[in-house]
């Protein structure tokens, strides 16, 4: 008997988990992908070319507030969560939401969902979202270019656009942002390895991607998104937790999985945690897996034009997902506001109907604004509401250069930082180990 099924996801994982598990599969049918997190992406159909001769008409992709009426419709039997970024708190929400219509409430695994790769891969996750993965990931990018490595770093899905032109998507040019119409969130991921002159990979079918990505380089780098477990299987898995945020690491899903398979932990922040945080974070990590590396770090956070923040009205601008799903109240651009003396302005009293509703579903934010823009109509409310901010200066803590994006009526400073290990193994010394581990795999 065939189950119906739908997949909880957040236009990722929930895609990946179908093209390996359930495109070709005639034991199920998936009747719908629904999904939360991301504002204004839902709405799309999962395209036939992409489902596959099961699915002729495609696959309904619908906001997860839909979840009753899709499974009442369809007489839907199991539910398979395929998103990341929850505490154990909010997972237990959407399993009793689920279980309770009656359905089966399934995870899909490591086990079944990494992708085996002929080429050597070093996986960069994180506990939460937010944790400092990036700039661990850069760190390990640039020693291996040193190296003499060909590096392909592969980052985690953000396909929000049209579906059919995003199988398989590589970046090497700041034109090829806009040729693939990158919303900020993915030049918040891209923009640095462009400049460092890597190219970066992406899409919505990772099992094409890994052939593309195989034959052009001979060192992959997975560079997660939020904190789920990566695609491919990894020959090595650094996992970076927060010093911020002491705890998260043992309270979220998947963070904590990520924690168990890591080779090496890095605790990042650790200049800026509160007495006793780190002791935590580290008693944590011997409990789930004695056997990682540890490693302590700093964010070394700096600003290009500090004379436009000390003593000046700021408006702080962070990368989104750390500050609205990741759960922190602020990230790098706070962090520099008041490095350098900036007193940030508290937007919310200026934010536009949509950013309105951004702070009431995240009511754990500080005073700072999310870098929101999947849309043109996000943007143009972004744009508006930096505007209307009556400060001195932006402070850019996002990665992504947005003023290409939205015109700015403010000054803006850049933030940019970088990890310093100033406790157990460097970061060469663990690029080192995963270099004697997948000797077999280089060529």
């Amino acid at each position: 008997m065939v189950k119906k099924i739908v997949i909880l996801g957040a236009a990722g994982r929930d895609f990946h988990n179908f093209n390996v598990v359930f495109r070709n599969n005639p034991e199920y049918r998936v009747v719908a992908f629904l999904q939360t997190q991301i504002p204004g992406i839902a709405g799309r159909r999962y395209p036939p070319a992409l489902a596959g001769e099961l699915y002729p008409d495609g696959i309904p992709i619908l906001s997860m507030e839909y979840l009753e009426e899709v499974v009442k419709a369809y007489n839907v039997d199991e539910a398979f969560l395929s998103y990341s970024d929850l505490t154990y708190e909010e997972l237990g929400r959407v399993l009793s939401r689920v279980v309770g219509l009656g359905l089966n409430f399934k995870i899909l695994g490591p086990k079944e969902t990494m992708i085996e790769s002929s080429r050597p891969v070093i996986a960069v996750t994180g506990v939460k979202t937010g944790a400092g993965k990036s700039s661990v990931s850069r760190e390990i990018a640039r020693i291996l270019v040193n190296k003499g490595f060909r590096v392909g770093v592969v980052r985690h899905p953000m396909p929000y656009g049209n579906l059919e032109e995003m199988v398989v998507q590589k970046f090497k040019t700041f034109e090829d942002l806009d040729k693939y119409k990158a919303t900020i969130e993915e030049r918040e991921e891209y923009e640095h390895y462009i400049r460092m002159g890597l190219p970066v990979y992406a899409g919505v079918d990772y099992g094409k991607l890994l052939r593309i990505v195989e034959k052009e380089n001979n060192i992959i780098l997975w560079d997660g998104g939020n904190n789920d477990w990566p695609f491919y299987r990894p020959d090595y898995m650094v996992t970076v937790a927060d010093a911020l945020r002491p705890g998260i690491e043992v309270k979220s899903f998947p963070g904590e999985i990520n924690l168990k398979l890591a080779n090496a932990v890095i605790i990042n922040k650790v200049d800026q945690a509160k007495p006793g945080a780190v002791e935590t974070i580290k008693k944590n990590i011997v409990e789930v897996n004695p056997k990682a590396k540890i490693s302590l770090a700093e964010s070394e956070v700096v600003v290009d034009k500090p004379e436009l923040v000390e003593g000046k009205k700021v408006l702080v601008i962070e990368d989104s997902p750390t500050v609205t799903h990741g759960g922190a109240p602020y990230a790098a651009g706070y962090v520099a506001a008041k490095k350098y003396g900036g007193e940030p302005i508290d937007p919310r009293p200026y934010a536009t109907e949509f950013f309105k509703k951004i702070y009431r579903e995240y009511p754990h934010m500080g005073p700072v604004l999310p870098s929101t823009g999947y849309t043109e109509e996000q943007l143009k409310e972004l744009e508006e509401t930096i505007n209307r901010v009556p400060a001195d200066t932006v402070v850019l803590g996002t990665p992504s250069d947005i003023t290409r994006l939205i015109k700015i009526n403010k000054p803006v400073v850049r933030v940019s930082f970088r990890i310093k290990i100033v406790e157990g193994p460097s970061i060469e010394e663990l690029v080192d180990e995963f270099l004697e581990k997948a000797k077999a795999k280089i060529e």
